[in-house]
């Protein structure tokens, strides 16, 4: 890596979530020669991952877990030393529920996301009439979509489960998955494996019954989600994201620096910061681990075309406030790890999770923890109401749902403002053309979950990749 400025390499990461920091990280492991700065503006790194504790309760601010279905997270624990640090979801409780009426009703088990594995659970299940139980069975003879090109997600579940099956069911666990609209949302891009279970076997529910025998029992007997999939750190997700920081070399993380301008001239990166801070020269690759709307604005004057594609990744925004209760102020037996609320209930949350029956240690003994998610692409107005009316809805609603009796003991909100992307139709189209043009910049590197997944293992996945493909651009073309 030869570098006509300095006898080491450097690289910035802007961005200090953590797909920058997976970046930095990775960049570490692979060429411990090069000289790493990873700057945010923010006073702390982890992005939306922020952990708080008070009187035994355990708050996040954003994602309270991570999915193992993929390697990524799991692989990055083991190799900082922070896989004892993860607890399972209790078998006991595996399973969700669904509103219907103002009631709480249990998600059929076998139900994943968009299709049954068990047909008995959905034959006596109260949340869908008959004609859309038969609407639903009747997914075994729809034929499978021969055209070409993407699908929304609920054209797919309409064309291929019925109108009642995708507003009863299928809406409400997407909403809770993507806080998004799933007439919008690309199928191809969210959730790609139900697509090819369909041109593979003609039917989603014949495929997924030739799967069941691979799943766990546990699995098996839960509903909405594979539970047994999931991992949280003992002491929070912010845990995590310290550890990562911990293993960075000293000196790495420059926080309290947001990046106004990106330049680049003969080859070398300058960072022109915020407020009165002196630039940063000298950089021979950046890393852009930042939202789309600031990526955007950086490589505007780079590439017009390529901030205009960046720019249309839509986001939603929501609120999560978490409101902690005695255990005998609540009627209802928990005994799930939490529900999702249909648009059709006109309510005004979009789920609500136990977040004390899914892990231990987040609420002292005799008390419960609870998360409510407000907005998202279908309610957004609501993330303008104050912070005091949104704490009243959540309260009320959560009140009303599970038979909560008196005031909470503590809350906490968190506002996440554009924080989760929306991938809509044409998603794949528009990330393959980002790809193409960044790839012409000469030191730029793009990665983030608005381009190829959303969750902290895909996000790690990016950030790693990212970093892979700056060791390749130092050793074989920086000085071509």
């Amino acid at each position: 890596m030869n570098n006509p400025t300095t006898s080491a390499p450097r690289v910035a990461v802007i961005g200090g979530g953590i797909s920058g920091l997976a970046t930095a990280h990775r960049l570490a492991e692979l060429a411990p020669q090069l000289s790493v700065t990873l700057v945010d503006r923010a006073d702390r790194v982890g992005g939306v991952l922020q952990t708080a504790e008070q009187d035994g309760f355990l708050f996040e601010w954003g994602p309270d877990n991570f999915i193992t279905n993929v390697p990524w997270g799991i692989a990055l624990c083991r190799r900082i030393g922070f896989a004892d640090q993860l607890l399972e979801t209790d078998d006991q409780h595996r399973g969700a529920f669904v509103v219907r009426r103002g009631r709480l009703h249990r998600i059929p088990q076998g139900f994943i996301i968009m299709a049954p594995s068990r047909m008995w659970p959905v034959v006596t299940t109260p949340i869908l009439s008959p004609w859309g139980k038969l609407r639903m069975a009747a997914e075994f003879f729809v034929p499978p979509r021969r055209e070409e090109g993407d699908e929304s997600l609920a054209a797919f579940v309409t064309r291929r489960f019925g109108q009642e099956t995708y507003d009863r069911l299928v809406q409400p666990l997407i909403g809770g998955i993507y806080t998004g609209d799933p007439r919008l949302l690309s199928l191809q891009a969210t959730m790609p494996r139900f697509r090819e279970m369909e041109q593979g076997h003609g039917s989603l529910i014949r495929a997924i019954m030739r799967q069941v025998g691979r799943r766990t029992s546990a699995d098996r007997n839960s509903s909405g989600g594979r539970y047994s999939m999931f991992v949280a750190p003992r002491r929070g997700m912010f845990s995590l994201v310290q550890a990562v920081a911990d293993r960075l070399p000293a000196g790495t993380i420059r926080l309290g620096a947001g990046v106004r301008r990106i330049m680049q001239q003969n080859g070398v990166w300058t960072l022109e910061l915020e407020g009165r801070h002196p630039p940063l020269p000298a950089f021979d690759a950046v890393v852009l681990a930042t939202p789309a709307k600031a990526t955007a604005e950086l490589i505007q004057p780079l590439d017009g075309i390529l901030s205009d594609q960046v720019s249309q990744i839509h986001h939603s925004s929501c609120c999560i406030v978490s409101l902690a209760y005695q255990r005998d102020q609540v009627s209802h037996p928990m005994d799930g790890f939490g529900f999702v609320v249909p648009a059709v209930e006109q309510r005004e949350i979009i789920s609500g999770s136990f977040a004390s029956v899914k892990y231990p240690g987040r609420a002292p003994d005799g008390h419960v923890l609870l998360r409510v998610f407000i907005g998202g692409a279908l309610q957004e107005e609501l993330l303008e109401l104050p912070d005091d009316r949104l704490l009243s809805i959540a309260h009320r609603e959560m009140a009303q749902l599970l038979g909560i009796r008196g005031e909470p003991l503590l809350h906490r909100l968190a506002r996440l403002p554009a924080s989760m992307p929306q991938y809509y139709v044409g998603h794949g189209e528009r990330v393959a053309t980002i790809h193409e043009r960044a790839a012409a910049i000469r030191g730029l590197f793009l990665t983030g979950n608005a381009y190829e997944g959303v969750g902290v293992p895909v996000c790690i996945h990016g950030g790693e990749k990212a970093a892979q493909r700056v060791v390749d651009y130092l050793q074989n073309g920086a000085n071509k």
